[in-house]
């Protein structure tokens, strides 16, 4: 009775080859459990919308292999969806299905209907979904959604914080001191100096002469970081990474942090920076693009040219006026001002932006490239400390 119920139990390793393969392959696998079952219908209603793969075989779509019921598949809402996924399948599959749902196939029920962002579960991929379609949402809408925020938000800020702040230690001036203090004393600086007094038979060194060093921060006038983020569409991750960079280095002693959005418009921030879930919840994306507008009015913001840093966040595509774009960056950096020209600042600083542009920008004394929030944070750092 065992071994008969057991040798009509599917293959679990055929069953997986089925599941990714869909329909066409299961004269080769043998059909499906009752759970893989359940499992294929979840993934045929996401990925059966995929012309592509249905015109490669890899899987039907319903307009060339309508599942058992006709059209019951297509009566399945965005919530029924997504209990089925939570409920079949292991949280890392969750998170790619409905980052897929969002991203791939632009499914906005997953973050515009009430059921749903009551029980999604708060990710990255969501969070630029939420910002993208927070303009349709109504105020009910809107207070569900800025959970998600908040929650996606929350782990940013847990991850990089220590990050962005551990940078900033090495800004203190580590001089050598003639005070002897115990917790001035440095070891490192001591033992290379007295090597030469190590005795093997002892196994020790001794100390001839120790040294100490100095934690004391030089009184300087305070540098500016003024962050400008494009708001257009395509820069959604970096203008959720430059939110949560700005809160983390808010406060931070001898930097000023601003933080301007734009588009065809331009958006003090600033007063908001300590609050990211606020600040995001007001950003706009989408939009024309005016660059050069944007650096102008930073240029305004600049108090000493030669403790500023101005680090525009864009993909450089210039809906504006190139010309004056240019000789204002020029006259910044002629002025001594550091001019970063990022065209992502996100944890996977993976870019596409105009090279045109940027080159340009790089003869008229600008820094070109990408980043993380922790690279600008270290590049800041050594800037301030100097």
């Amino acid at each position: 009775m065992t071994a008969s119920a057991d040798a009509s139990r599917p293959d679990p390793g055929l069953e997986r080859w089925r599941l990714l393969l869909g329909a066409p392959a299961e004269r080769a696998t043998g059909p499906l459990g009752p759970e893989a079952a359940r499992q294929d219908a979840a993934l045929e209603w996401l990925y059966g919308r995929d012309q592509d793969l249905a015109e490669r075989g890899v899987r039907h779509g319903p307009q060339h292999a309508p599942r058992e019921g006709g059209d019951g598949a297509s009566r399945v809402t965005a919530v029924d969806w997504l209990d089925t996924v939570h409920r079949l399948f292991p949280k890392e599959t969750v998170e790619r299905l409905e980052r897929d749902a969002v991203e791939r196939y632009g499914i906005e029920e997953i973050v515009t209907d009430p059921e749903v962002l009551t029980r999604v579960e708060p990710s990255a991929t969501l969070l630029r979904a939420v910002l993208r379609t927070k303009h349709l949402m109504n105020p009910d809408l809107l207070v569900l959604a800025r959970r998600i925020v908040e929650a996606v938000v929350r782990d940013l800020m847990a991850r990089l914080r220590p990050e962005l702040r551990r940078a900033f230690t090495g800004a203190r001036s580590r001089r050598p001191s003639r005070l002897p203090a115990a917790r001035n004393f440095d070891f490192h600086g001591t033992l290379r100096a007295n090597l030469r007094h190590y005795q093997p038979e002892q196994r020790r060194v001794l100390i001839e002469r120790p040294h100490f060093h100095t934690r004391s921060r030089r009184h300087l006038e305070p540098w500016q970081l003024i962050l400008l983020v494009d708001q257009s569409g395509s820069m959604v991750g970096s203008v959720i990474h430059s939110a949560v960079t700005a809160a983390c280095l808010w406060g931070l002693p001898g930097l000023r942090t601003h933080l301007i959005a734009f588009d065809t418009a331009v958006v003090d921030l600033t007063s908001d920076v300590a609050d990211p879930v606020e600040l995001l919840m007001r950003v706009q994306l989408g939009g024309g693009t005016d660059i050069a507008r944007a650096v102008d009015y930073a240029a305004a913001l600049v108090e000493n040219p030669r403790r500023t840093v101005i680090a525009l966040v864009s993909d450089l595509y210039e809906g504006g006026d190139r010309i004056r774009l240019l000789r204002t960056v020029r006259t910044l950096t002629g002025q001594g001002a550091t001019v970063l020209g990022l065209a992502a600042l996100d944890e996977e600083a993976d870019p596409a932006y105009d090279r045109v542009l940027a080159g340009q920008l790089a003869e008229a004394g600008a820094h070109i490239g990408a980043m993380t929030p922790g690279h600008l944070a270290a590049f800041v750092a050594e800037k301030v400390g100097r």
